[in-house]
């Protein structure tokens, strides 16, 4: 088996496709909390 055919079954694993899936989700849910939470706040320069 070439590596090249080796990366393509290491990464059609259905559990590690599931687990990248949850992990690119949960980092896009964290994103979009983190922006809630500063909505409304004054972020320019002179707020530092």
């Amino acid at each position: 088996m070439s590596v090249a055919q080796k990366a393509v079954v290491a990464t059609a694993s259905p559990r590690a496709f599931l687990l990248k899936q949850i992990a690119l989700f949960a980092g896009a849910v964290l994103f979009v909390f983190v922006l809630s939470l500063t909505y409304g706040l004054d972020l320019s320069p002179g707020f530092f």
